[in-house]
């Protein structure tokens, strides 16, 4: 119906794959959060942490959740990215040495699709996104 709220656009996903392997590592872990900083080698995948164990930057975005685990991109990154829709996939093989999954023998990588037009023009309406750390309460 018109003028009713509705929903702001997701920036992130998260594959049936990747969600069972977040489990997994949360049943381990405990809460877990993702960074990605778009820097070379291990930086240019997602990275899994525990939750209070990686220090997000001022610059850092906040993209939203996925299996209850926040998901950031570095400032810079998202400057190249913010036209897209990111999708957390996972896949066999070594990962990156400080990120969670490594031990499993699978790595999680990135997918992204640009923005549909009608996306698009709901984001035009919305706020941008959260940059920084998340309040502390």
């Amino acid at each position: 119906m018109a003028g009713e709220p509705r929903e702001p656009v997701a920036r992130v996903a998260v594959t049936p794959e990747a969600a069972a392997v977040i489990r997994q590592l949360r049943a381990t872990h405990g809460p877990l959060m993702f960074h990605q900083s778009g820097g070379c080698c291990d930086g240019s995948a997602p990275m899994c942490y525990p939750r209070h164990e990686f220090r997000i930057g001022q610059r850092d975005v906040f993209l939203g959740e996925v299996e209850g685990c926040p998901v950031y991109i570095g400032g810079a990154q998202f400057e190249y990215w913010q036209h897209t829709h990111l999708t957390l996939d996972v896949v066999p093989g070594r990962g990156a040495g400080f990120s969670l999954e490594s031990p499993l023998g699978v790595r999680f990588l990135t997918r992204s699709r640009v923005f549909t037009d009608e996306e698009y023009e709901r984001m035009k309406d919305e706020p941008p996104p959260r940059r920084g750390p998340p309040e502390q309460v």
